[in-house]
């Protein structure tokens, strides 16, 4: 593009026009920095460092020692309950070694500040200042640092009077990219940012051509700002840029016109930030709000609704028992049971988002597990598909819950199976794999060894709009009568909750891959089988049971169960009837009660009740909630709807 001509200025002039400029601009960055030179006098600040330690406008000058700013500090109780002078010769001393330094501090008004430092040869010290307390109103304080940019670049015109070398210094430490063009979109400055992200040379910013490193599609999309920005507008937009090494981040970029005395625009100041993270967090929130507001709803109808499934699958139980012989019975009843106990599962997976079910985790080879869901599937994926497995010989060893492995794998296989083609590939990949502290942090998990498990396939992918839903409960692009579209939250909810991380490559017609990372773990030890309740004692005469529960069919249903397995029974419709029985009745060898009841006695209270007692020797709690609801250490519990199977096996476990 042709240079445009300009009037002509005096150099000189036009300098300390810009470093005036700079200098303002850095006053407006919402993080503080100082640089002292090496005898610890300070060279450059900005007002932020003053506003965020809270010192007085005077103590900010040329030549101020760093001294004085540790004993106003010290003095006032900053650091505590510590001797002022001990404090300040033991920091002194530190500062004096110039070594570059990150931590935090808390001050007595509850702010939490950053402090990194970074040594500048052979000029002094350039420390960052950062309040982290703000970190949730960032975005808010970003847009109103925005919004009042250019009126006080415009306003504070008069205050730079550093050299060039100084600027460089200063902008090369500041993790942002600064640069400045002129009407003719020719770069005059450029920072060590721009070096960082795009290979550029910052002493030949005249080379630097936004068209040429951000690519020229992404420069389409943003162009209609700068010409904006050049007419005397701020303007501030996002935008998506690949960086060196081909990592994408999110960019936000502010452009400050430069205004000139007579009115005309000079150029530009362009400031940009990375706000990759910044909107990772944001949407994790928004996910977290989500699973939030399915946890509460689902909390709110899984009780009645299990308590429904409960006399549901009871009776349905005891009908086919009734009429073993009858082919006819069976051949409705065990369709119906087989709805109702999807409903419970339905209801169970729903309540996992609340986090209200509790992950059985241990140490599992992951090997054998992936095996037997793939042996499972591999009839239901037709001959027209190809389904391959690839795994070490030895064990991958994670510290995770192997039913939920399975059921996440399942969901996986089966999602790639309705993606792909009559005649698709399906590939299911485990290894281990070491995260440093780079690709843990953009995992969003601790660094360590985790167990990578690929699913991919080559079916018909996803386009942008559709891959960033996903996560989404009930959200789905199967036909109506094929998903729920709680598949993938389901698997999402439980990666999250054993500590690890799931990412989905898609791409339209190019297919699918689902990568999960899950802690690994030490060589687990072989789990006692369980025993089968038919090998303990004989039935006989079990005693006497107090059966609580305030719907009426259910304890119909569950009394059956107690009285098959060699019980009486006495019932109670609500805690307060319950209470009474167990002052008046002697004998009672089982409390079998619900969690939740109307009035004031509930089944914690009634398990306590008959605990201190003394004469009840088996409390079992039973809830149409979660495992864990309710739950204390010593009382088992019973998640509705469950089996006379069940229930027998829970007394096994807890004899008398």
């Amino acid at each position: 593009m042709p240079t445009v001509s300009e009037p002509f200025t005096n150099p000189l002039d036009d300098r300390v026009r810009r470093y005036e400029s700079l200098q303002a601009a850095l006053d407006l960055i919402d993080q503080g920095f100082t640089l002292f030179d090496s005898d610890l006098r300070m060279l450059a600040w900005n007002k932020t460092f003053m506003r965020l330690l809270g010192f007085p406008p005077h103590m900010g000058y040329v030549g101020a020692p760093f001294e004085s700013f540790l004993r106003f500090n010290a003095e006032r109780g900053e650091y505590g309950s510590a001797d002022p002078q001990t404090y300040v010769d033991d920091r002194l001393r530190l500062a004096r070694t110039f070594e570059p330094h990150e931590f935090e501090r808390s001050r007595p008004d509850g702010t939490v500040l950053r402090m990194r430092g970074v040594p500048v040869p052979g000029h002094g010290f350039v420390t960052l200042y950062s309040d982290i307390t703000a970190q949730k109103n960032a975005e808010r304080m970003i847009g109103e640092h925005n919004a009042s940019l250019e009126a006080r670049v415009a306003e504070r015109t008069a205050e730079l009077r550093r050299s060039e070398a100084q600027m460089r210094l200063i902008t090369d430490s500041v993790p942002a990219l600064i640069g400045y063009f002129g009407r003719d979109r020719v770069y005059r400055y450029i920072n060590r940012g721009y070096h960082e992200w795009f290979g550029l040379d910052p002493a030949n910013p005249g080379a630097a051509r936004a068209k040429a490193y951000l690519g020229a599609q992404t420069y389409a999309g943003i162009r209609h700002h700068v010409v904006r920005a050049l007419t005397g507008e701020a303007v501030t937009y996002e935008y998506e840029a690949t960086i060196l090494g081909g990592r994408q981040v999110l960019a936000r970029t502010t452009l400050i016109p430069d205004i000139t005395a007579n009115g005309s625009v000079a150029g530009c100041f362009d400031l940009t930030f990375d706000i990759t993270e910044e909107r990772r967090a944001q949407a994790m929130l928004v996910q977290a709000q989500k699973m939030e507001v399915l946890g509460q709803l689902t909390s709110g109808l899984a009780h009645d609704f299990n308590n429904i499934l409960t006399v549901i699958i009871g009776n349905l139980a005891a009908l086919s028992a009734a009429r073993a012989s009858d082919e006819t019975v069976a051949e409705f009843v065990e369709p119906a049971a087989d709805a109702a106990r999807r409903g419970a599962e339905l209801i169970k997976n729903m309540l996992s988002f609340s986090r209200k079910q509790a992950l059985k985790a241990q140490a599992n080879d992951v090997t054998p597990l992936i095996a037997s869901v793939s042996q499972m599937l591999r009839r239901s994926l037709l001959e027209s598909r190809q389904l391959d497995i690839a795994a070490p010989a030895t064990p991958l060893w994670a510290w995770i819950d192997a039913h939920r492995l399975q059921s996440t794998l399942l969901n996986l296989i089966v999602n790639a199976r309705d993606a792909t083609q009559a005649r698709g590939r399906i590939g299911v990949n485990a290894s281990a794999q070491a995260l440093d502290d780079t690709r843990a942090a953009a995992l969003q998990v601790d660094p360590g060894c985790y167990v990578r498990i690929e699913v991919s396939d080559d079916g018909a992918g996803m386009d942008a709009p559709t891959l960033a839903r996903v996560f989404e409960p009930f959200f789905t692009t199967k036909r109506p009568g094929l998903g729920t579209g709680l598949g993938l939250a389901m698997v999402h909810d439980f990666v999250k909750q054993s500590g690890g991380a799931i990412r989905i490559e898609s791409k339209l017609g190019q297919g699918t891959t689902v990568s999960l990372w899950l802690p690994a773990s030490e060589a687990g030890g072989e789990l006692p089988l369980p025993t089968d309740p038919a090998d303990d004692a004989a039935r006989g005469d079990q005693g006497l049971a107090l059966l609580v529960d305030d719907d009426q069919e259910v304890r119909k249903v569950v009394r059956r169960s107690l009285l098959e397995l060699g019980f009486a029974v006495i019932e109670a419709g609500d805690g307060t009837e319950a209470m009474q029985i167990l002052d008046q009745t002697q004998g009672i060898v089982l409390l079998l009660s619900d969690v939740v009841m109307p009035g004031g006695t509930d089944g914690r209270a009634l398990a306590a009740h008959a605990r201190e007692r003394g004469g009840v020797p088996r409390v079992v709690l039973m809830s149409g909630y979660a495992p864990d609801e309710g739950q204390t250490s010593d009382v088992p519990m019973l998640v509705k709807p469950f089996t006379k199977a069940q229930l027998e096996m829970l007394l096994a476990e807890y004899p008398a």
